[in-house]
Parts: C-alpha cells; structure tokens; sequence
C-alpha cells in the first residue's frame, strides 16, 4: 500500500505520534525513513482539515530535537565502542568509511555539521550519537539541534503543506512528485557520502597495511 493511502487510515492523533516517533528515532541513530514519512503526512496534512500542519510540524521538530538529544548522551556514553558496535549491527550505514566521513566534517565544521546534517540522511543518523563520542559541548549541540530540528521539520511541513494546498488540482500526481524528489534528494546525497567513505576508507586501509612496514624498517 502507498504511504500516504496507508497515513489516510490513522486518526490524526496516531499521524501526529508515528511522525514524532519515526523521526526521533531516525535522530537517535536508527536508520529509517523520516523524511519520507514527514513529506507524506504534509500532503496529507494539504488534504485532510483534521490533520493540523502546526501541530505536525512541532511534533516532527520535537520529535528531530528530542532523539538527537537522546542520541548525544548514548553517543557521549558510549564512546567510540558504540559505533564499532553500531557497525556491527547496522554495516551498511555504521561502516567505518561512513564513520570516517562524519567525523571528518565535524572536525572540518563544527556545530555547523550537526545544522547542515540535519537535511542529508546519512549524516541525520549520524549527526546526534558522533557528537556525544566525540565530547562537542552540548550547549553548541543544542543550539544546532534545535535551529536545525526548526528549519528540517518545520520548513519541510510548510512548505510541503502550502504547495499542496495552491496545487490542489494535480495534488494526487504531486504526492507521487513529493516522495520521489525526497527519495531521489536522500539517495543522491548518501551516493555522494558513500563514494566519499569508499575513498577514506581505502586511505584509512593503505595507511594500516604501511605503518606495519615503517614499524619494522625503523627497527
């Protein structure tokens, strides 16, 4: 069943909870899929007059704020054995070329990571957990977080909900558009991460196989 046939279905307090929960989870560091969940509840939100676009906006920016929150204190607990064993679990979006590449923007940007993070899926997932294990202070995390859960959750609500509101009359083919372009923008960017993660992680493994060598020349 399509997405949005399926959201139809639910009372819209249940939309508000699913919307709130998949993207607090999805912030918390489990991979799933948020951005499509928020664009199809919007559009939704465009047709439907029980769903509140306000309340599903700050559900889902509550939801974006709270489980990067989360996932800063497991990550600042757990230090780096959590991401070996987030790598084990999930090798597909925990592997070290992916760890290798966040890491690298947060020591590159900063708070700044955690704000920009919050619009590429890759980095969504990784952004709340990498600044806990690597002690960036929270009160710079929170402020990101926060202005970044506004701008991602909030910005994609209005937006989504006000063009299906003026667009009513080909919304149906829109719903379609909506989803496609958020897959297509979330699949582009995790190409571009990946191909970058391929390139550190075979950096990270030629200088692994050289430093035994230098080892054993030096004695």
């Amino acid at each position: 069943m399509h997405v949005q046939e399926w959201l139809e279905a639910v009372p819209a307090v249940s939309i508000y909870a699913l919307v709130g929960l998949v993207i607090g989870l999805e912030s918390l560091g489990i991979p799933l899929p948020g951005e499509i969940i928020l664009v199809s509840s919007a559009l939704l939100a465009s047709q439907h007059g029980e769903i509140d676009p306000l309340i599903l906006g700050t559900c889902a920016t509550a939801g974006a704020v709270i489980g990067d929150s989360i996932g800063y204190a497991i990550g600042r607990k757990g230090g780096r054995p959590l991401l070996a064993w987030l790598g084990k679990k999930f090798p597909r979006h925990f592997s070290e070329g992916h760890v290798a590449t966040a890491e690298r923007s947060f020591e590159k940007w900063g708070m700044w990571a955690v704000f920009f993070g919050r619009f590429i899926a890759l980095l969504r997932i990784f952004a709340g957990p990498l600044a806990g294990v690597l002690h960036m202070p929270y009160w710079k995390f929170f402020i990101a977080n926060v202005l970044g859960g506004i701008l991602w959750a909030g910005g994609t609500t209005a937006v989504i909900y006000y063009v299906g509101v003026v667009a009513e009359s080909w919304l149906k083919r829109f719903s379609w558009l909506g989803l496609v372009a958020a897959a297509l923008i979330g699949l582009t960017s995790m190409l571009v991460l990946k191909r970058k993660a391929r390139k550190m992680e075979g950096a990270a493994k030629t200088e692994a196989e050289v430093a035994p060598e230098a080892v054993a020349a030096a004695e």
